[in-house]
Order: C-alpha cells, then sequence, then structure tokens
C-alpha cells in the first residue's frame, strides 16, 4: 500500500501581533508626509521629500519583518555575542570624528552611503539577545553574584557609558530598566537588583544634573511654561498641538504647529502633530494599538515553554514598551525632553526596521510551537 504523502506546512502569521503593526505602519507614512510636507519643500524643494523615503523604510520593515518571522529564533542563541561585539565595535565608531555623525549636538549616528544608521538601537536588541541567552544558560547559577549578577552589569556599564557620551542620556535610562527587567524575570537574586538601584539612582541623577543643558531641560519641564522661548518651547508648542486638537482633530493635513513652530513634527513629535490632526479619539486609537501589540508580546512570552524563547519575547516586548511611553510621555510633558522616535509611526530607518525586525521575532516565537 503506497504511503500517504505528508502535507506541506502552512506558514502562519500571527495577525493578533500583524494587524496593529501593519496599521501603526499605515497610519506613520500618511502622519509622516503631513507632518514634514513644509518642511521638506522648504529644504528639499519637494514636499514628497521624507514621504518617498519613508514609503521605501516602510516596504523594507515589511521585508524584514518577514524574513524575521521565517527565520528559527533557536538561532539567536549562536549569534547573542557576535551581535553584542558588532554593537560594541559600532558605538565605539560613533564617537570617532571621522565616522560619527553629528546633528543637534549629538553624535549618535553613523553613515552607510546615504543611509544613516543609530548603533544605540541595536544596541539595545543585542542587549536582549545577549540578556535571554545568557540568563538561560546560567540557570540556578544566576542566584550568585558573580555569575547571575556582576557580569550582565559589567556588560551594561559599558554599553551605557559608550552611549552616555555621544550623549544619549534617554537610551541610557532604557537599556538599564530593560536590563533590570531582564533580570528580575530571569531569576536574578532580588537583593542584588536591589542593590543596583541603590546605586545607580543617585549616579543618575548626578549625570542629569552634572550637564548644564539637561538640568535646563529638567527645568524646563517642570515649569515650561517659564521658558516658552528657549528650554521650554519644545514642550509648549506640542502641549499647544494637543489643545487645539480637541475631540476630533483639526483634520489630515490642517495641523499649524508643524508649520516651523514644533520642532522634528514628524519624528520625535509626531505624536503630537496626531494629537492636533486627529483629536483625541485619534490619539486614543493610536495608544489602544500600542496596548494591544504589547499585550500580544506578552502574552507569546508567558505562553512559550522555551525560557530562551520566554525571555527574548519579553525583552523584545518591554523594549518596545518604553520607547513607546518615553516619547509619548515628553510630548505630553509627563517626562523630561527626549530625542526619541515613535515606533512604527516616527520618520527614522533604524527604529522602524529594528522594530519590525522585533516583530518578525516575535510571529517566530508564537509560530514555533505549531511548527
Amino acid at each position: 500500500m503506497a504511503a500517504k504523502p505528508q502535507q506541506a506546512k502552512s506558514v502562519t502569521y500571527d495577525v493578533q501581533l500583524l494587524f496593529p503593526v501593519l496599521l501603526l505602519v499605515g497610519v506613520g507614512v500618511v502622519m509622516v508626509y503631513s507632518a514634514s510636507s513644509a518642511l521638506a519643500l522648504k529644504k528639499y524643494g519637494t514636499d514628497y521629500f521624507f514621504l518617498k523615503k519613508q514609503g521605501f523604510l516602510a516596504l523594507g520593515g515589511i521585508l524584514i519583518l518577514v524574513i524575521c518571522r521565517h527565520f528559527p529564533y533557536r538561532f539567536y542563541r549562536q549569534l547573542a555575542y557576535p551581535l553584542l561585539f558588532v554593537s560594541l565595535g559600532l558605538l565605539i565608531a560613533v564617537l570617532i570624528p571621522r565616522f560619527g555623525l553629528s546633528a543637534g549636538g549629538a553624535t549618535r549616528w553613523l553613515r552607510i552611503g546615504s543611509f544613516t544608521f543609530q548603533p544605540s538601537e541595536l544596541a539595545r536588541i543585542a542587549m536582549v539577545i545577549y540578556l535571554a541567552y545568557s540568563l538561560e544558560k546560567k540557570g540556578q547559577m544566576l542566584k550568585s553574584f558573580s555569575v547571575g549578577f556582576l557580569p550582565h552589569i559589567l556588560i551594561l556599564v559599558i554599553f551605557a557609558g559608550l552611549i552616555f557620551r555621544q550623549p544619549d542620556f534617554g537610551s541610557v535610562v532604557i537599556l538599564g530598566i530593560l536590563t533590570w527587567l531582564m533580570l528580575f524575570i530571569g531569576g536574578v537574586r532580588i537583593t542584588h537588583l536591589l542593590s543596583s538601584v541603590a546605586v545607580l539612582l543617585p549616579a543618575g541623577f548626578f549625570l542629569l544634573i552634572s550637564a548644564e543643558y539637561r538640568l535646563k531641560r529638567l527645568l524646563s519641564f517642570l515649569d515650561p511654561w517659564q521658558y516658552p522661548a528657549s528650554e521650554g518651547y519644545q514642550i509648549v508648542h506640542s502641549l499647544m498641538a494637543f489643545g487645539t486638537g480637541g475631540l476630533w482633530g483639526a483634520g489630515i493635513g490642517k495641523g499649524y504647529q508643524k508649520l516651523f513652530y514644533l520642532p522634528e513634527p514628524h519624528t520625535d513629535f509626531i505624536f503630537s502633530v496626531i494629537g492636533e490632526e486627529l483629536g483625541l479619539l485619534g490619539v486614543l486609537t493610536i495608544i489602544a494599538l500600542y496596548v494591544w501589540i504589547m499585550m500580544r508580546g506578552l502574552q507569546i512570552a508567558k505562553a512559550t515553554d522555551d525560557p530562551f524563547g520566554s525571555l527574548l519575547a519579553a525583552g523584545l516586548t518591554f523594549a518596545m514598551g518604553f520607547q513607546i511611553i518615553i516619547n509619548m510621555g515628553v510630548a505630553l510633558a509627563l517626562l523630561p525632553p527626549k530625542g526619541l522616535t515613535l515606533p512604527f509611526l516616527s520618520y527614522g530607518g533604524t527604529s522602524l526596521l529594528l522594530n519590525m525586525a522585533s516583530v518578525g521575532i516575535l510571529m517566530n516565537i508564537s509560530a514555533s510551537k505549531a511548527e
């Protein structure tokens, strides 16, 4: 009797994760054009400059998502240290005048042809992969200070020190909180983690007030209306954008603050443009989509039997979540000013491509049982 041929396995995509991500990317392309058209026309002679680039980036991001969806996440164990060392080398290269690209008083980018790349974004994902691998590998030895706590903190200090030199204090904070949470979830002794908080919080506060520009940002955050023409300028105009948006918004393309009042309207403050043009309902819809993505990411982490996959999914989800919270918090004057893009919505190649890669990895982890 002839053997029954095996049916080919169907490739599935986690629709619960894919739908909100693609919706946000689509909204992002539209809002980047709305937020940047006036700026692009003045600077480049065409209002489609940023729209075309964001469209290509969105397509590239979808391609990367598909590739990462089909790349078995377990292979990232072998890539943990190579990615860590590549990220370290790129962070060092940024600080070399010949390679680093400066903008707005900071040197955070590398230029590769016509493409600019922000190594701190890659460093964040590399750190997540490394921690997931290391925490799984060490198992019960995590309770030891010299095995479970100290090596991970030393890696964090090296990376944070290089990023701080750019300077990028906000990314240092994200990396620190992300590492602390992953160590906590992984099973590192809580007394070791609490002792690190007792040391790092005063150090972080000292670094925050040690530079005059960071101190001014802090003071402007506490009372932006006292510095409306200087350090509080961004926050004041961001709040004005939300205030004029009302319930329904002024309509796409009809915002006023993006017309050379609100700095970086298509990157750091695109959420403010959304608030003005789509109103409270648009803002709540965007927040709901982000909550949907975060909840799904944590569900994937919880449902995964493999400790490495669970830690990897949790770390990638937390990394996106912190970026979302900080960007929205700054735009709403709930957090001190910090230049950080909003995932899937803001103009910016590194952030969009790496966040789409993170979603692809999450989808591969989600589908690992079925496959």
